[in-house]
């Protein structure tokens, strides 16, 4: 008889492109999420948690200005006995889900709907360092609204999000352009829509950030070599006719009035373009009746995010203090949030164009971006721990951890095997336990207990002379009734 052949065990390895978060990370996650939230709903916007899972249809063009039809997205087909049926996949941004809400239920819905949500979204491309398939996202958007005062407020948002969770002013910068100027550049230069070298051009602007203004100057003509030595051919543009981009990409000047009047050079006498000035003009005077100077906000013609997706204003929020990279050098952190204005995306479902502006934190970026400024607590804080000096008394214990509960604080009882107490000492300390509650049977029967204070007496050990550890107790006896007042002192004192 043929020997079965043994099923081998699965690989506990996590899925490429995916990670795991522990404790620590969810909970300043979640602390996050909800401060920013906070700012969110205190500026009139209401939460909405939409399905994970949209049809292949209702989402469209998968990830905005990726040249991959159909690809980009982690999707199934539904069959049915046929064999037929709908692509579904799961949401790559919280934007479209949006557009697919609004156009079902907007006779429901207040005009304009100002929303915002927050969750995670799943893009089926290649990981790298410090991307991932899976990663949260931060929305607000108002729909219904051509008004630039929209705008001006989810700038304004931003902001104050940014300053809520811990970015100072200085450390950060929301910089505003608008997608209709640069219409008006293109038009200037004779490149009308439909026009077949557009497209290149639209492109070639969006890597503004990543090869700069002599990166964007040779692939706009001629082409130019990249950094792993492969040739990348240009647009085939003549100096003259590249010359009014890049005007455009580097028209900031050191005011508002004089950005606005570089940029109006730039786009000569096209409508479209003098409107998305216009644009611009509102929004800064909307924001500086706000309060919000260019010290937080400012208008900056390099940001060129996602040019083939939004319709008019675009923004982008970046960190301007500097960290060191894998190699020790010096950078800045960059953009942790962005978006703009898409005028066309609810118009997919009901053929007309309904207006729409809207912001995306990247929550993890902001998290990673804390982390490095150093406010966010490396060391995380577990529960008070209560120890177990007897099995057959674990009624008097779990007594105990109900009271602490009861009173707000964090608490549980040691469930191992209770032989050894330095290993449930060991346990508290494996748990970040800033006490533990301790009651053998001479504690029981005086009526009292013992509580250590677990953060002093580590650094004690680590630093204290003999004569400071008689100075500086940190272990207490305690009457009984007395355990959550002590437990809550010790606490406040570690802060």
């Amino acid at each position: 008889m043929a020997k079965v052949k043994k099923q081998p065990r699965p690989k506990a390895i996590t899925p490429k492109g995916f990670r795991d978060y522990f404790g620590a990370e969810v909970t300043q996650r979640t602390e996050m999420l909800h401060a920013i939230a906070g700012v969110y709903h205190r500026y009139g916007f209401d939460a909405l948690e939409s399905s994970a899972v949209e049809t292949v249809e209702a989402l469209g063009k998968f990830l905005p200005d990726v040249d991959r039809p159909n690809e980009g997205v982690f999707a199934w087909q539904e069959t049915d006995e046929s064999g037929q049926g709908d692509w579904m996949a799961l949401r790559y941004d919280l934007t479209a889900p949006l557009a697919r809400v609004y156009a079902q239920h907007r006779n429901d819905l207040p005009t304009p709907y100002r929303r915002y949500a927050m969750g995670p979204v799943w893009r089926n491309e290649k990981p790298g360092p410090g991307r991932y398939r899976q990663f949260y996202q931060c929305d607000a958007d108002t729909v219904g609204t051509a008004s630039m005062a929209a705008d001006a407020e989810i700038c304004a948002m931003l902001s104050d999000t940014l300053e809520t969770v811990g970015i100072p002013r200085g450390d950060y910068l929301v910089r505003v352009n608008n997608r209709k100027v640069l219409n008006g550049v293109l038009e200037a230069m004779g490149l009308e829509e439909g026009a077949a070298s557009r497209d290149d051009v639209l492109r070639t602007i969006d890597k503004f950030d990543k090869v700069g203004e002599e990166g964007v100057h040779q692939l706009l003509t001629k082409g130019r070599l990249d950094a792993s030595g492969a040739y990348i051919d240009g647009v085939g543009l003549s100096e003259e006719q590249a010359a009014p981009v890049l005007t455009f990409l580097t028209s900031k000047a050191a005011d508002t009035a004089g950005t606005l009047e570089n940029l109006r050079a730039a786009v000569g006498d096209s409508k479209i373009g003098a409107e998305g000035i216009a644009e611009l003009e509102q929004i800064g005077a909307l924001l500086a009746a706000g309060g919000y100077g260019p010290d937080r906000i400012e208008i900056d013609p390099s940001v060129v995010r996602g040019l083939g997706y939004y319709t008019g204003p675009v923004f982008e929020a970046e960190l301007t203090f500097e960290i060191l990279d894998e190699k020790g050098r010096k950078r800045q952190f960059g953009s942790v949030a962005g978006g703009g204005r898409y005028d066309g995306l609810v118009k997919r479902f009901t053929g007309q164009e309904v207006p729409a502006v809207g912001v995306s934190i990247g929550v993890d970026r902001l998290l990673a971006a804390l982390r490095e400024k150093g406010r966010l607590a490396t060391q995380p804080t577990g529960p008070v721990v209560v120890t177990v000096m007897d099995r057959d008394r674990m009624a008097d214990y779990q007594a105990m951890v109900t009271e602490l509960r009861n009173a707000g604080i964090r608490a549980e009882v040691y469930l191992g095997n209770p032989k050894n107490f330095g290993n449930q000492l060991k346990y508290a300390d494996k748990r970040h336990s800033p006490v533990a509650v301790i009651e053998g049977g001479d504690e029981k029967e005086n009526g009292v207990v013992q509580i250590k204070d677990l953060i002093l007496g580590a650094k004690i050990a680590e630093n204290a002379t003999l004569e400071e550890w008689k100075e500086r107790p940190s272990q207490f006896e305690v009457p009984r009734t007395d355990l959550v007042a002590k437990v809550r002192e010790i606490l406040e004192s570690q802060g």
